[in-house]
């Protein structure tokens, strides 16, 4: 066991344990250390952000964002931590989500949801609160190394009731079960806006290029379930997220697969864009984005709930 899995245990065990207030005003506290040390984690998330905002905005408003966005960051980590210990009726009234009637109504028809999520807000908060509500759901999650940090964040997710598929390595591939889940009319959330497979759809994204995963894309294509793009970020008591969607999926008529595949991520990759404008500072990116970014200053690992990468 290494220091990074320690420092991980530490945080389910004691952090979840302490008031919140208490916990709060440390990882504000950190954030702003970050902040002020303008590591390679802070200047690729000043960097995205740039992106998002544009030219026009002021370097100091641009520092403020970033300040904030940081502090966002980790929020998502001191929550994380602690979600495990809620109740039920915490988890629940910890996430709002406009547009739950959609996914209800998708669930009781049996037809299952492919969402669309971006790295912003808690999208933890978002797979509790789904399946507290008692709705089936299934997502991957990229193998993170070590393998013992992989399995305690593993653990961690199944814990609150939610299916946890690997990327690669399990039983069989994860777009296959993905398929299965749809088709019995589970939730398949899909976390969309940075691909890790080095094979995604190369989009226009606040306009530059990137590529996203074809999951989502390929998910609702095959199986014809409705596919949302959710919009996330945070609101002083609780994680909030508001669906965009059903999309329009392109039948065989308009093209052949990839074509169509193309196309919807595409359009996946302009609604993302717009629930980002509106909450950037909810948005977690502190990884290498755009094609034309060197790799230099790239931040740490985002542990995410669901690669997107089926």
């Amino acid at each position: 066991m290494n220091l990074t899995e320690l420092g991980y245990i530490a945080g389910w065990r004691v952090i979840r344990a302490l008031p919140r207030p208490l916990v709060a005003a440390a990882f504000r506290a950190g954030a702003d250390r970050a902040h002020r040390a303008g590591g390679g984690g802070t200047a690729r998330l000043r960097a995205n952000l740039r992106r998002v905002v544009g030219p026009e905005l002021p370097d100091a408003e641009l520092d403020d964002l970033v300040k904030r966005g940081l502090r966002s960051y980790a929020r998502y980590w001191m929550e994380a931590f602690r979600l495990p210990s809620l109740s039920r009726s915490q988890i629940l009234s910890a996430f709002r989500l406009d547009g739950a009637e959609l996914l209800a109504a998708d669930v009781a028809a049996g037809r299952g949801a492919v969402v669309a999520l971006p790295h912003a807000g808690n999208w933890d908060a978002a797979g509790a609160w789904v399946a507290a509500t008692g709705w089936p759901l299934t997502t991957v999650m990229e193998r993170l190394k070590p393998e013992g940090v992989y399995k305690r964040f593993l653990a961690f997710r199944e814990v609150l009731g939610m299916e946890i598929l690997p990327t690669h390595g399990g039983p069989r591939p994860a777009f296959d079960v993905l398929l299965d889940r749809v088709r019995a009319g589970a939730v398949v959330p899909l976390l969309a806006d940075r691909d890790l497979s080095a094979r995604g759809v190369e989009v226009d994204f606040f306009g530059g290029k990137t590529r996203m995963p074809a999951g989502p894309a390929l998910l609702a294509l095959h199986t014809g379930a409705p596919l949302y793009v959710a919009s996330m970020w945070y609101e002083p008591d609780a994680a909030c997220a508001s669906l965009d969607g059903p999309l329009p999926v392109p039948g065989p008529e308009t093209g052949p697969l990839d074509q169509r595949v193309r196309s919807l991520t595409q359009l996946i990759a302009d609604r993302l864009a717009a629930g980002i404008a509106r909450h950037p500072e909810d948005w977690h990116m502190l990884q290498r984005m755009w094609l034309d970014q060197g790799r230099s200053g790239e931040g740490a690992a985002l542990p995410s709930s669901a690669s997107g990468q089926a």
